[in-house]
């Protein structure tokens, strides 16, 4: 039987969980008419905790593993809080405070170009807060389901992909398709 390793495209029907303490809150699945589909070691996106436990699985085989935020999506970090000229959010002249509010998921560009995801954590009168930590940085994750397909990648599989979170997801914000890790992923995948 084919056992997960690089260049092996691969399906993976999970759930991801939250855990803290006792307490464990789901934030995303994975089922069998939408899997989490790539091909190992061309998936950017995977982390690393993630790829080491379910290397080797064969078709069929179960999973069930936590991970601790440093294995996982990382600590929190203030480094990636930014304060941003109030000005940036303006359309048509004028603060988009329908879009630009606490709480909301806001997809943005770096100067280099590349998509990134921020959450709004407060609107003042003159700048806008926002945090760029992955939504699940600082969580303890658990990953719990099964391998549902191994097989080779075909040639037009074997590009890397990046979907941004390390979840795979849409969240992320690279518009996959997927809704990972609850924040529609970009979401081991998120």
């Amino acid at each position: 039987m084919e056992k997960i390793q690089a260049g092996k495209y691969v399906e993976l029907v999970y759930e991801i969980l939250v855990v803290n303490g006792d307490e464990q809150v789901s934030v995303f699945k994975f089922n069998k008419e939408h899997p989490d589909a790539f091909v190992f070691g061309m998936d950017l996106s995977l982390i690393e905790g993630f790829q080491t436990n379910i290397m080797g699985l064969e078709q069929g085989a179960q999973f069930d593993f936590t991970l601790k935020p440093e294995e996982a999506f990382g600590v929190k970090s203030p480094d990636l809080i930014y304060e941003l000229q109030k000005e940036i959010f303006h359309v048509d002249g004028k603060f988009d405070e329908e879009n630009i509010r606490e709480g909301a998921r806001v997809p943005m560009m770096t100067q280099e170009g590349m998509r990134v995801e921020g959450v709004v954590v407060k609107v003042t009168d003159d700048k806008v807060v926002m945090d760029f930590n992955h939504q699940l940085a600082g969580e303890t994750v658990r990953y719990k389901g099964f391998v549902q397909l191994v097989r080779d990648a075909k040639p037009e599989e074997l590009q890397p992909h990046h979907h941004g979170c390390g979840c795979g997801c849409e969240s992320c914000g690279d518009d996959c398709g997927h809704d990972h890790c609850g924040d529609g992923c970009d979401c081991g995948h998120c």
